[in-house]
């Protein structure tokens, strides 16, 4: 794939699409394209995790472990989406595992790469923010209405 390829996708993602187009290059300039084939894990859950992962092609299955040792599916990343947001910033492990049911290819963004963008670019890192922010607002929501149910 081309750069302009990459970075016309990278501005698909939503966490991506209020950064200029030149920011984008060098994201996608810094950024390592991977080919998986059909059934090859991209991570399993629980491992450390140094990077995200844009899907560029084909789509993932997503499954979780259970308490009970069983696999919960969560269903399928597809084009566009972007696994593992968190790793780009901060250390954490995987909450999921992601396998490739076909071929499909990703793009790799490593921590010191966005760190680097971050540094260089505060309104990145205002975007970054303010993404998190609304993940977490949403998070709780839905925390809350979980709660409801064991409440009353």
């Amino acid at each position: 794939m081309a750069l302009n390829d990459d970075i016309a996708l990278l501005s698909t993602v939503p966490l991506f699409s209020d950064i200029s187009e030149d920011k984008l290059r060098l994201i996608a300039f810094g950024a390592e394209r991977r080919k998986m084939q059909a059934g090859q894990m991209l991570f399993r859950e629980g491992t450390g995790a140094d990077c995200a992962f844009v899907v560029a092609s084909g789509r993932f299955e997503l499954t979780r472990t259970g308490k009970d040792g069983q696999t919960i599916p969560l269903g399928f990343a597809e084009r566009g989406t972007l696994l593992g947001e968190l790793a780009m910033v901060t250390a954490v492990n995987r909450s999921m595992t992601a396998i490739a049911p076909d071929t499909a290819e990703v793009i790799r963004i490593n921590r010191p790469l966005f760190r680097r963008m971050l540094e260089e670019y505060p309104e990145i890192a205002g975007i970054v923010r303010s993404r998190i922010d609304a993940n977490l607002a949403a998070f709780n929501a839905d925390l809350d209405k979980i709660a409801g149910r064991f409440t009353g």
